[in-house]
C-alpha cells in the first residue's frame, strides 16, 4: 500500500490559480497510475484527472479539461494538480489516489474553496 498526503489547498478567488500536491509518506508511486478526485458537499465524488505511471498519458474530467493539468515527479514520489481559472463550482475536497492492481489507495484530501 501507499500512504498519500495531499497539501496546498486553500481559499482563493474565482479566476485564480492553485497548485495542489500529493506525496507518498510511505511506499512509492512509481509503478502506479495516479489520479485526482474531488467531492463537493452534498455531491458525489467526481473524477478530475489521471496520469499514467510512465507520464505519457493523461486524461481529464469534462469540466476540467483545458483548465487543470496533472503531472508527476516519480523521483520526488509526488503528483501535482495545477488548477487555473478556478470557479466557485470547483470548491471541493480534492483527493489523490494510487491505482494498484489489487486496489486503490486514497489520501485524506485537501480542501479547495473558490469564492465568487
Amino acid at each position: 500500500q501507499v500512504q498519500l498526503v495531499e497539501s496546498g489547498g486553500g481559499l482563493v478567488q474565482a479566476g485564480a490559480s492553485l497548485n495542489i500536491s500529493c506525496t507518498a509518506s510511505a511506499g512509492t508511486i512509481t509503478n502506479y497510475a495516479m489520479a485526482w478526485f474531488r467531492q463537493a458537499p452534498g455531491k458525489e465524488r467526481e473524477f478530475v484527472a489521471v496520469i499514467s505511471q510512465n507520464i505519457d498519458t493523461t486524461f481529464y474530467g469534462d469540466s476540467m479539461s483545458g483548465r487543470f493539468t496533472i503531472s508527476r515527479d516519480n523521483a520526488k514520489n509526488a503528483v501535482y494538480l495545477q488548477m487555473n481559472s478556478l470557479k466557485p463550482e470547483d470548491t471541493a475536497v480534492y483527493y489523490c489516489t494510487a491505482r494498484r492492481t489489487d486496489g486503490t489507495d486514497w489520501g485524506q484530501g485537501t480542501q479547495v474553496t473558490v469564492s465568487s
